[in-house]
């Protein structure tokens, strides 16, 4: 089987990438810029140029492709609107698929995306829901509804550096998941009949809220951390106002996302049913604690290696001193 996976270059799905890559998939990745996904060709994935905005692009991409994994989306830095990438790309790469006759389609949605049709993206994604729902294709929709790896710069880099953490007060805990478990239901969902044609929640095993999360770092990393509460209408002004320039629309619409989680409502799933279905294990799957353990282990081990290195280097220099010495450079 022959993948198609788009959005390959991003957080999520480089993990795909890498996950369908090591179970023996021929994997073709849809690229914008060769050089930028360049690592993705070193792991053996087949780089192809296309552009979702430019249906003309697509056709060639898709010649002998099984299967799509779209885990495209737009980022708050991109020049293309939310608007352009995640519903024009996304209808254009759907219809391609219909005329190509692919076999399986493997979306990344948002969990509860048909609660917000205020929040922009939130909105996309349960449209986007619908037209693959409708289009015939035999899908499976994936809805997580946050990532680990985010927590490294919104939480353990800040205390690390005695920066301070923004926090919105009592925001909704968020059950966070790690991508490369996100990429495992993806691949597995290839092999198992019984995904086609459904939705499922993609979810962590609970729900952490960012207090909980705070002070998990500071007994890992042994810091305290400086919290900082941003008010929700200072966040909403701020949205309104990058709403004014058009280069700042995709952060506006980012913005909009506090929306969600300004409800106070837990966005967390029931995992037992996908599980089963997917066969695969909880236990297998990274939980929060683990991979902030990880991540703080790697990072303080680093840092005293580097603390000594420097204690031996200024050593070096009083003996140098004290001896009164001087050699010759060579």
């Amino acid at each position: 089987m022959t993948l198609l996976i788009v959005g390959a270059t991003g957080t999520l799905g480089r993990q795909v990438t890498r996950r369908a890559l090591d179970e023996g998939y021929e994997v073709r990745c849809l690229v914008r810029s060769l050089k930028k996904a360049a690592f993705l060709k070193e792991w053996g994935a087949e780089l192809v140029t296309g552009d979702l905005c430019k249906p003309d692009t697509l056709p060639a991409a898709l010649e002998g492709v099984s299967a799509i994994v779209d885990a495209a989306t737009a980022r708050a830095t991109d020049s293309l609107s939310i608007r352009q990438v995640d519903w024009d790309g996304k209808v254009n790469l759907i219809q391609a698929a219909k005329t190509a006759g692919i076999d399986r389609y493997i979306f990344f949605s948002i969990l509860d995306s048909e609660k917000f049709p205020d929040v922009p993206l939130m909105d996309i994604k349960a449209c986007t829901e619908k037209l693959l729902i409708e289009s015939g294709l035999k899908y499976t929709i994936l809805r997580p509804c946050g990532f680990l790896q985010g927590l490294i710069g919104q939480y353990a880099i800040p205390i690390l550096e005695s920066q301070a953490v923004w926090v919105m007060g009592d925001t909704s805990p968020i059950a966070y998941m790690d991508t490369q478990d996100v990429a495992k239901f993806a691949v597995q969902a290839l092999k198992v009949p019984e995904t086609e044609q459904k939705s499922f929640p993609v979810v962590g095993a609970r729900a952490w809220g960012a207090y909980e999360i705070i002070r998990l770092c500071e007994r890992l990393s042994g810091k305290e951390a400086r919290v900082s509460r941003m008010p929700i209408g200072l966040l909403r002004g701020i949205r309104r106002f990058a709403r004014f320039f058009q280069w700042t629309w995709n952060i506006a619409d980012r913005l909009a996302f506090t929306e969600v989680v300004a409800t106070g409502k837990p966005l967390d799933a029931s995992m037992d049913e996908v599980y089963k279905t997917f066969g695969l294990e909880q236990s297998e799957m990274t939980t929060l604690e683990a991979y902030m353990q990880d991540y703080f282990g790697r990072i303080l081990k680093k840092l005293k290696e580097v603390e000594y290195a420097q204690e031996k280097a200024k050593n070096k220099k009083k003996k140098v001193a004290k001896d009164g010495r001087t050699y010759p450079k060579f």
